[in-house]
């Protein structure tokens, strides 16, 4: 990272011109509307209740900008990325359109590095990239652009703080995500769980044992080679990755704190139990966004919430999750296009199931429809109004509403 090679502020000569290219590609006049009209709007017979805090974070709007920088920095240069840049399929196709070559992944689940050539550049994506990653490109005749979230540069300080102290880190999150991979690359001894039904047995097992093979499998793939349940839990210390549900990493924490404090005593649980607030801010407040908008939803009469953003982004899934298990009907799309002329939406499950069905119920006499909007922290503003556009134009040919 102290390489004159390696760059992580981006390029202030290109600033102004990607400013007005990212303004372009994702500002949006609805949106700014219904920021101004206390995140309400109606038009078509639809009335729309935006949540309070929504779409890009501070994060993918810097990611964004380094990457769209280091193009114009380099225009003479081949520039690859080592995964797509965020889990948004419009930013992904703009940069693939300014000719980044995304590379690609092996069968055996790496990448294929061999593209790279020297002198070319190479952009690390907003969710980072693994420690062996980094070295390898350290060894290369490259520029390398480091997009990598502030905030998940937080989290690696975080377990490497774990490292030196001799604790195991244990990560809330995907172990396949590649964010947490990154993260995981930074520790000698770690072991992810993704909910509080892993914490649990977990903290059940630090606590009386267990069958240690049944453990063992239970956790094959989410923990680091080597693993020693009856010997490496004796101190651990708690990350997460930044996309999770945060109420559950910090129900999550507690549970381990509580554990260590069992098994430990209360006096010693400083020696055994380390926790930072590694929890993204951003993240936080969209979700309490649409809490709010789904604990109104009865009181708002909406017929259902609309969550926007790639599928493959965990922030978004985590949205979707909310309004889903208060049984409130809902929909998680990743472009417009999901909602089609003939009253259809192709959406994502919480599973991951992709499922096509009826959409606009036309349950009111009077046609008109009542839904909440929301969008993950990798979603541009413009994908918004796009979608909205869709249900105004669907409800008026279906239904004849009128502005």
């Amino acid at each position: 990272m102290k390489s004159p090679s390696f760059f992580r502020a981006g390029f202030k000569e290109q600033r102004e011109e990607v400013e007005g290219i990212m303004e372009n590609q994702f500002k949006s006049n609805l949106v700014d509307d219904l920021r101004s009209n206390e995140f309400v709007i109606e038009r078509d017979g639809v009335k729309v209740h935006l949540a309070k805090d929504f779409g890009f974070c501070w994060g993918v709007e810097r990611s964004i900008a380094l990457a769209y920088e280091a193009v114009k920095q380099f225009p003479d240069k081949n520039v690859h990325i080592t995964n797509e840049l965020i889990h948004n399929p419009e930013v992904n196709d703009h940069l693939k359109d300014m000719k980044v070559n995304f590379i690609d992944k092996t069968e055996e689940g790496g990448k294929d590095f061999e593209v790279v050539g020297d002198k070319d550049v190479v952009i690390l994506p907003a969710f980072g990239a693994s420690l062996e990653e980094m070295k390898y490109f350290d060894q290369k005749d490259v520029t390398v652009v480091d997009t990598t979230c502030p905030w998940v540069s937080k989290v690696w300080n975080t377990v490497d703080t774990h490292q030196r102290k001799g604790l195991t880190s244990v990560i809330h999150g995907k172990y396949a995500h590649e964010e947490t991979i990154a993260t995981t690359s930074f520790c000698e001894d770690y072991i992810c769980v993704k909910d509080m039904k892993e914490a649990e047995y977990l903290c059940d097992y630090m606590l009386n044992g267990g069958d240690k093979e049944e453990f063992m499998n239970k956790f094959s793939k989410a923990m680091s080679e080597g693993f020693d349940p009856d010997t490496m839990l004796e101190k651990v210390g708690i990350a997460n990755q930044t996309t999770m549900y945060k109420k559950e990493t910090r129900a999550i924490g507690q549970l381990l704190q509580k554990t260590m404090m069992e098994k430990h005593g209360p006096q010693n649980v400083n020696e055994h139990y380390m926790e930072f607030d590694t929890i993204c801010d951003a993240t936080q407040e969209r979700q309490d966004a649409v809490s709010e908008l789904t604990e109104n939803s009865e009181k708002l009469d909406l017929d259902f919430i609309l969550v926007i953003g790639g599928w493959d982004s965990s922030n978004t899934a985590h949205l979707l999750e909310i309004p889903m298990n208060a049984g409130v009907r809902s929909f998680h799309i990743n472009r417009a296009d999901c909602i089609t002329a003939d009253n259809t939406i192709t959406h994502q499950l919480m599973d991951g199931t992709i499922k096509t069905e009826e959409f606009l119920l036309n349950k009111r006499e009077d046609g008109t429809v009542k839904m909440g909007v929301t969008s993950g922290a990798s979603t541009p503003d413009a994908a918004v109004q796009e979608s909205l556009g869709q249900i105004f134009l669907l409800n008026k040919v279906m239904f004849g509403k009128d502005a």
